[in-house]
């Protein structure tokens, strides 16, 4: 039933005090912004986007609203929420309003057809997804339309999501423009978040067809966006030893239980491992941490039976901990915005909590390499969609990648992108063409680029502020109410101490420059060496394939990475490996556990370093008593590939043995030591071995100075 203009919204908001009651406590008062958006919603059935801080209760808003509807006859509530913890969290709470809400996702895969029933039965009042499900061919074409036809509202949460000129872009979320095309009329909807400048709320507004280019009737709510319980700081420290000794001195100090963020995943499980070893009960968390333990680590964070979990931005949204005592960042992000967002995540429930900033140099080298990772320029889209407009049949991605100079991340972007915008449809059996027309559109990809580097510039900027850093991170949001706090370092005058004692940076130095670091082997050929030529395909034989190798260190790590960037870096020169980078390897060597000792060297030529890779294999080879055999010979220069199968494929073609290296291979008693400067993605290490196998090489152990992973 859909209420009128006579609906009895005094009986409505003395509802809505009820359930909140339910939901929150007794104690609980909704605050004037969530009535008003709650009577949008419900009494009139509007579209409205609500920007308010974390903890503000904008989840409190839509299971309100839920309640109502549903208690109206209306069907369930779709929430499109972005990450299976914050799902957890989202469903736990509306059972305490006696909401019963169920999840599809790629985690519960074998529950959808119980969840379904629930929802045809109506025993579910809502029914939470990720934005990659609305694109998933079974749910898109089978669950969907069933729910676009009965839903009672919509809810867009972390709707900043939608925005390409925001912190955590994702296109997925593009895909909404089509489920509210498909809406009945009538249906309420609802987006929410805490972290959006003017920029981001008006794309989001023209995204979701609310604002000023939408209908007259939307609302957009905006609240002031400070949390008086976070005190921000920035201490800086000259190097990464003394950043990470000055951690593992204070954060006993720091209140209760909290979050450490770094850039990278080498550098999560770097800090973990050091704070771990000074007695502190910590956890890593990133992006490749198996689900398990995920959730294993999330508790224990709930529980307080850790002091800090370790993460990278896999942590940024979805983690709901009222009391969390503090936030600190071992690096800055690349964006305000960014940073407000993983700020936010302390100080929901308690009266203050420390946010620390512990800035690096070496941030800015890690911003530009994810800055590369951007939308692709028009040459490589259009090999992706003329790939797809030859194709008699829809091509995986695995059969794309082939055909297209794209990592697979980057493929895997690029297709949602251009699934969103009408040119690639995704369908059983991977993707094809739809033949609709596709225009590049390089002029708004430059304007996003130019606002992502006005973006570390601001980063830069609130480091080295003498103002509020609270009015400068919220004048960033476009927040009105921006205003000095009265409470970060700069306002009180009380800055943090940057000493740190030398035993402790000493003894951290040594923990991050402990040597060595696994290179694990190619076992598998990459698919759709067919199509390039190649005949290779499922496993790499046993006799062709390396042993598991060695690198000195990850150009990520926090301890080895700025040397071995300035070693291998794209702007280093060539020349030999100085002494202290050569001890290390010689430690490295001397730990190596393998099943036998090589009796040779081989090295892998090398265009841009020649002199570092030869100096270095000439120089293990003396001092391990070993013969140098030479180098492989490669016809022409590496090009830049951009995914395995393509990189195979040159690598195939343009490496080869000297006879007279092929002739002193034959003769080995033993494994070869196979050296090269820097391991990227494994298959020059893995193409070489190949060769080196086939010549008469019992072994192969690849050892490079740096790895990329």
């Amino acid at each position: 039933m859909h209420p009128t203009e006579s609906t009895d919204v005094t009986t409505l908001r003395h509802r809505s005090d009820e359930l909140l009651r339910a939901l929150a406590g007794e104690g609980a008062v909704l605050r004037e912004d969530q009535w008003t958006a709650i009577e949008a919603l419900v009494a009139h059935r509007r579209r409205a986007l609500v920007v308010q801080r974390t903890g503000w209760g904008k989840s409190a808003v839509y299971f309100l609203a839920t309640a109502l509807l549903r208690e109206q006859g209306a069907g369930p509530t779709v929430i499109v929420s972005p990450l299976l913890a914050l799902m957890r969290n989202q469903i736990a709470a509306a059972a305490r309003a006696g909401i019963h809400a169920a999840t599809m996702n790629s985690a519960n895969q074998q529950d959808w057809d119980e969840v379904q029933a629930d929802i045809t039965a109506g025993r579910t009042d809502v029914l939470l997804v990720s934005p990659e499900r609305l694109n998933n061919p079974d749910f898109r074409d089978n669950v969907l339309p069933k729910l676009t036809a009965t839903a009672g509202l919509l809810v867009v949460d972390e709707a900043h999501c939608i925005s390409d000129w925001g912190h955590d872009f994702r296109p997925d979320y593009r895909r909404l423009r089509t489920l509210l095309g498909e809406l009945p009329d009538g249906v309420p909807v609802l987006a929410t978040t805490a972290t959006a400048n003017d920029r981001v709320v008006t794309d989001v507004a023209d995204q979701l067809g609310v604002g000023s280019s939408g209908s007259g009737d939307a609302l957009v709510l905006r609240g002031p966006l400070d949390r008086e319980s976070l005190h921000l700081s920035v201490v800086r420290l000259p190097t990464a030893e003394a950043r990470l000794a000055w951690l593992a001195e204070r954060l006993g100090e720091l209140p209760g239980s909290g979050i450490i963020y770094t850039l990278t995943v080498a550098g999560a499980y770097d800090v973990a491992r050091l704070l771990g070893e000074h007695g502190y009960p910590v956890a890593a968390y990133t992006g490749k941490t198996e689900p398990a333990e995920r959730q294993a680590a999330e508790d224990d964070l709930l529980a307080n039976r850790v002091k800090a979990l370790v993460a990278t931005s896999a942590l940024g949204m979805g983690f709901d901990k009222p009391d969390l005592g503090f936030v600190v960042h071992v690096g800055a992000p690349s964006s305000p915005i960014a940073y407000y967002q993983q700020v936010g995540r302390a100080g929901r429930g308690v009266r203050r909590a420390e946010v620390v900033l512990l800035p690096g140099h070496e941030d800015v080298e890690i911003w530009r390499y994810f800055g590369s990772l951007a939308f692709p320029g028009k040459r490589v889209v259009d090999q992706l969609l003329d790939a797809l407009a030859a194709a008699d049949r829809p091509l995986s991605t695995a059969a794309l990648e082939p055909k297209v100079e794209l990592s697979r991340t980057r493929l895997e972007m690029v297709l949602k992108v251009l699934d969103v915008d009408g040119a690639v449809r995704r369908v059983r059996g991977g993707w094809e063409s739809t033949g609709q027309p596709w225009e590049y559109d390089a002029q708004r990809y430059q304007r996003v680029s130019e606002a992502r580097n006005a973006e570390q510039q601001a980063m830069l900027d609130y480091q080295n502020t003498s103002g509020c850093r609270m009015e400068f991170l919220l004048s960033q949001l476009d927040d009105p109410h921006a205003a000095p706090c009265g409470r970060c370092d700069n306002c009180t005058g009380k800055h943090l101490s940057a000493e740190v004692s030398e035993s402790v940076v000493d003894k951290t130095a040594q923990d991050l420059r402990r040597p060595g670091v696994e290179l694990a082997s190619r076992r598998q050929w990459p698919t759709g060496m067919a199509g390039l030529g190649i005949k290779a395909s499922g496993k790499i034989a046993a006799g062709e394939q390396t042993e598991p190798g060695r690198a000195l260190g990850r150009l990520t790590d926090i301890g080895w990475g700025n040397r071995l960037r300035e070693l291998v870096g794209d702007s280093a020169a060539d020349g030999e490996v100085p002494e202290a980078v050569f001890q290390a390897c010689v430690q490295v060597l001397a730990a190596w556990d393998w099943a036998e000792r090589p009796v040779a060297v081989v090295s892998l030529p090398s265009s841009t370093r020649p002199t570092l890779v030869r100096d270095f294999a000439q120089r293990i080879a003396r001092i391990g008593r070993l013969d140098y055999l030479g180098e492989l010979a490669a016809d022409g220069e590496r090009p830049r590939r951009a995914n395995s199968a393509q990189r195979v494929a040159d690598l195939w073609h343009r490496l080869s043995l000297p006879p007279e290296l092929a002739e002193a291979v034959a003769g080995l008693s033993g494994p070869v030591l196979l050296i090269d400067d820097v391991a990227d993605t494994g298959w020059t290490m893995a193409i070489a071995a190949r060769l080196l196998r086939q010549a008469g090489a019992p072994a192969v152990l690849p050892f490079a100075l740096a790895s990329t992973s």
